[in-house]
């Protein structure tokens, strides 16, 4: 019966997904799911959810404990075979509404903020010491387990984590799975019975490098339709599109992009700019997205908490997560395949070693094992290394505890670099720390 700790209890959605896939896995049904969090009342909401879940399409053969605060962390992971990480540090209040509220003082617009920019930044410093913690508990506590992390943002904690964790770790996103079919989806480009693709880079940056039907090369169909899209939605709004900026970026560089048009936007100095704001409006760009997100989803928590928590007669679908296919592979032998973030180590010849990359890895008993790529288009690593310049000098930041690495990895980072004046980028980041207070760990 293999024990499946899962930190970050709270978000009662994202447990039905990974849990109830799990539940629906031969090798994982009877597993003890050990749920983590520090918010007793949402944790409860989350082990009522599961409890009726396991009941109605389980047979109760899972064991299922709840664990609150952090005394109890260590029981929760305590011979656990497997670590799913899916915690928020600092919530979306206050952290979050700093994260976007402080910049916006100085003019510096966001949509995402949870992957890179001075958002991102922010996040990574509040969030890896978290981290680290888990895997201090870790190799005390299951030694042996694989961390299966889902928290943003994703490169920097990567990074961190297998630099500095000493555990077994993958990183897993959304974005790899879906990318490929989505695309042919917006561009009704059907009939596709063969479809083939591989994507490396790194993560809400990786690159669709190869797309074929039985051989055939389905990038000149792909680029033609996009340019039209494009090009019509520019002109007129009522054609316009939530894919315009990866549409723009495939253009100009050659390939297409895992993440959404939304994140890409701030991820690049090209397309939110205070001297073109009608770029805005023509590239269809979602300023403040994520807060606009998070306030929706708080209002729907009591209906939801209806649908799922007070629901005996819960069901489930299974989803695309990768969770349950890793750990079933790991119980089985039986091979799977996932888009991972992995320490780089040669992986992608054309980017740095010690930085985390999302590539392909192959998934059996031995655990995740990552696939060679080579050289990335080397317009395709230039890209990739702007962001990595800001990614690794915030994780010298947080391993450090030197505040200088923190303006750098802001200096750094090519939408605020754009923005700003090095002044203003110190200015804006004494001013988020101090924001942040505790939240955040002391730097000198």
């Amino acid at each position: 019966m293999p024990k499946i700790a899962f930190m970050g209890a709270g978000s009662t959605v994202f447990v039905k997904n990974c849990m109830g896939d799990a539940m629906m896995t031969d090798s994982l049904c009877d597993s003890h799911i050990a749920l983590y969090d520090i918010d007793p009342k949402r944790l409860k909401e989350s082990k009522t959810m599961l409890d009726a879940l396991n009941r109605s399409v389980n047979k109760s053969r899972a064991k299922i404990t709840a664990h609150c605060g952090v005394a109890n962390r260590a029981k929760a992971i305590r011979g656990a075979n497997y670590v799913i990480n899916a915690i928020q540090v600092g919530g979306y209040r206050p952290s979050t509404v700093i994260d976007f509220e402080i910049p916006k003082k100085y003019g510096l617009r966001q949509t995402i903020a949870d992957t890179i920019g001075i958002g991102g930044i922010f996040r990574a410093l509040r969030t890896i010491p978290v981290m680290l913690d888990f895997a201090a508990d870790m190799r005390k506590e299951c030694p042996n387990a694989w961390m299966l992390n889902y928290t943003n943002p994703m490169t920097m904690i990567s990074t961190a984590m297998t630099r500095a964790g000493g555990i077994n770790y993958v990183g897993l996103c959304h974005s790899v799975q879906a990318c490929a079919p989505r695309l042919l989806e917006h561009l009704k480009i059907t009939n596709v019975k063969n479809l083939q693709w591989k994507i490396a880079g790194i993560n809400h940056q990786g690159w669709l490098l190869e797309i074929t039907d039985g051989g055939k090369d389905l990038y000149p169909e792909i680029k033609k339709r996009a340019a039209a899209m494009n090009i019509a939605g520019r002109k007129d709004p009522a054609k316009r599109h939530d894919d315009m900026v990866r549409f723009e970026v495939m253009r100009n560089f050659g390939f297409y992009i895992t993440e959404s048009s939304e994140h890409t936007a701030e991820y690049v100095p090209w397309f939110i700019k205070p001297n073109h704001p009608e770029l805005i409006d023509e590239f269809n760009i979602p300023l403040d997205e994520y807060p606009r997100r998070c306030e929706n989803q708080i209002a729907k928590r009591a209906t939801q908490s209806k649908e799922l928590v007070k629901n005996p007669n819960l069901t489930h679908t299974r989803t695309q997560e990768y969770a349950s296919g890793i750990m079933n592979a790991i119980e089985t032998d039986n091979l799977f395949r996932i888009g991972g973030n992995v320490l780089n180590k040669g992986l992608i010849t054309n980017l740095p070693r010690n930085v985390a990359v999302e590539v392909t890895c192959l998934v059996d008993r031995n655990g995740v094992q990552p696939c060679y790529v080579g050289d990335l288009p080397e317009q395709c690593a230039a890209l990739n290394r702007t962001k990595i310049n800001c990614q690794l000098l915030a994780v010298e930041a947080a391993l450090t505890r030197k505040k200088d690495h923190i303006y750098q990895a802001a200096m750094l980072d090519p939408h605020t670099g754009s923005q700003l004046t090095i002044d203003e980028i110190r200015s804006m980041c004494d001013d988020l720390i101090e924001a942040h207070g505790d939240m955040l760990p002391k730097f000198k």
